[in-house]
């Protein structure tokens, strides 16, 4: 932890390139301020963007000394004294949030050794200046911005979560949650049979929607619970339970009678629609871990699904088994002569967990 101190001007940083620089970036603020009224978030990170790529491109820090943060962040506060954003900890935010994209970029180029020992500062500038925000960008707020580069590891699985608060407006709350969740990490990985009874594209567009395991905590559930507590717990909770499915999905219904006769009829968990995808999901719960017979009745609902609800213009239905735990071999096994699209995936009920053990404790301890 950084000791107190006060910042003095005694040994201002004094070059003329800094001074200069100074006043660009005052200017180019005050011009972001007034754009503000009518696009408040979005041109605030245009400028939070170019200053963090004007540190990078300069060195500031290592060219001016261990005190540059703390120099700038006092020249601001100066110039803007009614503005939050110009702290020490914001602008190491802001050139920590460029350089996280940047560098990633210049690696993938593989130009970094050729740009350090080939080319004067002029033109190390002139690239820098090629990376621009991505305009995406400016539809997620900035307090998301820092959580999304200090939790995820690679570019890609931070565009994964910022193409997603754009297009779905995540709360902070729920950006936080799919974190926590590893939402980018489970996102497809889903153990399936698509890649035989789906053709191409189709295939990869419906692994996609399918996670390998759903996290359930959000659930008021006993920890011994069967079946049907599992489908009236999600039924109950059937916002949270679309919210944790992911994108696109649509409620249809639950233990929809399926009948084949006046004597016979089948009983289906739950049935929804994906809507981007057109094509019917029946997912089916288990509350006990992966055998090989459940993969059969499901093919049998995924065909039922096929010839009485597919209309035209859909595509294939899939189905989903949901359960305690799976075994991949197994699996794999199970679906392997399964002719209809078929997954398999587990749930977790990580808070009901936590929640289980806190409660014998206390009961513990006041024993």
């Amino acid at each position: 932890m950084e000791k107190p101190e006060f910042i003095k001007r005694d040994g201002v940083i004094a070059e003329q390139k800094y001074v200069e620089w100074l006043t660009d970036i005052k200017s180019r603020y005050r011009k972001s301020q007034i754009k503000a009224a009518v696009k408040v978030n979005s041109t605030l990170l245009e400028f939070y963007w170019t200053l963090g790529r004007d540190i990078v491109a300069l060195q500031a820090d290592s060219k001016w000394g261990r005190g540059f943060f703390n120099q700038l962040s006092l020249d601001m506060k100066t110039e803007f004294p009614e503005e939050t954003g110009f702290s020490v900890t914001n602008l190491k935010y802001i050139k920590r949030w460029y350089q996280f994209y940047y560098e990633e970029v210049i690696i993938r180029q593989q130009v970094v050794d050729e740009i350090r020992q080939q080319v004067s500062d002029e033109k190390s500038q002139q690239v820098v200046d090629l990376l621009e925000m991505p305009q995406n960008f400016g539809l997620v707020p900035w307090g998301q911005h820092i959580m999304i580069i200090t939790k995820c590891k690679t570019v890609s699985e931070a565009l994964f979560y910022i193409n997603n608060i754009a297009e779905e407006g995540w709360s902070r709350s729920r950006l936080e949650h799919e974190l926590e969740s590893n939402l980018y990490g489970h996102q497809g990985s889903a153990i399936t049979n698509f890649s035989r009874t789906l053709p191409q594209p189709q295939s990869e567009l419906a692994q996609e929607i399918l996670k390998d395991s759903y996290n359930f905590g959000f659930l008021d559930i006993k920890a011994k619970h069967d079946e049907k507590d599992l489908q009236e717990a999600l039924e109950k909770n059937i916002t949270r339970f679309l919210l944790e499915l992911g994108k696109g999905f649509a409620y249809v219904g639950r233990q929809m009678e399926l009948r084949m006769d006046e004597e016979t009829s089948f009983f289906p968990d739950l049935i929804f629609y994906h809507i981007p995808q057109k094509r019917y999901v029946i997912i089916e719960l288990k509350a006990v871990k992966f055998a090989p017979e459940f993969a059969g009745k499901l093919n049998f609902y995924v065909t039922a699904a096929d010839k009485l609800l597919k209309g035209d213009g859909d595509n294939p239905s899939v189905g989903l088994i949901i359960c305690r735990t799976a075994k991949k071999t197994i699996v794999e096994w199970s679906l392997q002569d399964i002719q209809k699209p078929l997954g398999v995936a587990t749930y977790q009920i990580e808070q009901i967990v936590e929640r289980t053990v806190k409660e014998f404790t206390l009961k513990k301890s006041q024993t």
